[in-house]
């Protein structure tokens, strides 16, 4: 049989054997969501088969364990991301920037997603892309109300490398065709998630701020996260921008005091701003030096997504008893 024949066979194959191939970068607690919920899906052709990428063997059975097919590969190592060209029809974008440069420096841009980008382009493309970035690319936004047309402008070099990795790829392969969507994550949280719930830092005594000082928080729940990057997989729009954010409108201290009592603890300190920015690790307080409000519009109506758990009480208390 000629190659073309092959071709024009496949072509005419039920949609059966044409099933999505998911490659999933960054497969920890969210990609392991997202792959419990693709496998329950009813429509058996919307299944595909799952890959992800590892750099740790010893994720090997884990990822298996949840019926996927693991990669060794590492990020940064282009040299090992080459199995990945042409491997699928829908990619997930999991996976952070490097924390720093390789000679310890600040590190401005993601070389981790400039590689996955260029490993990509060298075989068949794609259909479409989802990257997790973080809301952390707006700065501080002094607690207004944010869209998505709203300009970056981000404060920290955490942040910066995020909106790197955001135009690398919409650069590189939105405009190469692929269907690139960016979900713009908060803080993410779930009773069943390592480190998933404020316990630790109640325990830990850690201070926020005082009422007058204090700033608006954000949150998403883990399983409406793995849901969002799933549906933006399938309805998501080219080169678009969606908040993966709930409806609680919330400042910090407010969420951690919410937290104690659901968990009959203390509540935490508080602080003025100066003393919180004297006392606190420069990384914490960067996390409470910013406040915004997240719309989330078009994560409800363009991908129609209906929240398991619309606000934190209801996310916080999903695990049973608190």
């Amino acid at each position: 049989m000629t190659i073309t024949a092959f071709v024009g066979l496949r072509r005419a194959l039920p949609a059966r054997f044409r099933r999505p191939r998911w490659l999933i970068i960054g497969c920890g607690d969210v990609g392991l969501r997202v792959q419990r919920l693709a496998s329950s899906l009813t429509k058996s052709a919307l299944r595909g088969r799952v890959y992800a990428l590892t750099s740790s063997p010893e994720r090997l059975p884990v990822l298996r364990a949840a019926s996927i097919t693991p990669l060794l590969g590492n990020l940064d190592q282009s040299s090992s991301l080459r199995r990945l060209a042409g491997l699928a029809t829908h990619v997930l974008h999991l996976a952070p920037p490097p924390g720093q440069a390789a000679d310890g420096g600040v590190l401005h841009h993601d070389p981790r997603t400039l590689a996955l980008a260029r490993s990509l382009r060298r075989g068949r493309l794609p259909q479409a892309l989802v990257y997790a970035s973080t809301s952390g690319v707006y700065g501080d936004c002094a607690g207004a109300w944010v869209a998505e047309t709203r300009p970056v402008a981000p404060a920290t070099a955490r942040a910066q490398r995020r909106v790197h990795a955001e135009t690398v790829l919409r650069r590189d392969l939105g405009r190469a065709g692929v269907r690139v969507s960016i979900l713009r994550v908060p803080g993410i949280y779930a009773p069943d998630r390592e480190g998933g719930t404020p316990r630790a830092r109640l325990l830990r005594g850690t201070a926020v701020l005082q009422a007058n000082e204090d700033v608006f928080t954000n949150h998403i729940h883990a399983d409406d996260l793995a849901q969002a990057c799933r549906l933006a997989l399938w309805r998501g729009a080219a080169q678009r921008i969606y908040h993966a954010s709930d409806n609680t409108e919330l400042r910090m201290g407010d969420y951690f005091d919410l937290a104690a009592d659901l968990y009959g603890l203390p509540r935490p300190p508080r602080w003025s701003r100066h003393q919180a920015q004297e006392q606190l690790p420069p990384l914490l307080w960067s996390f409470m030096g910013e406040s915004r409000r997240l719309e989330n519009r078009r994560l409800r109506q363009e991908l129609r997504l209906s929240l398991r758990y619309p606000t934190v009480v209801q996310g916080l208390c999903s695990g049973g008893t608190v």
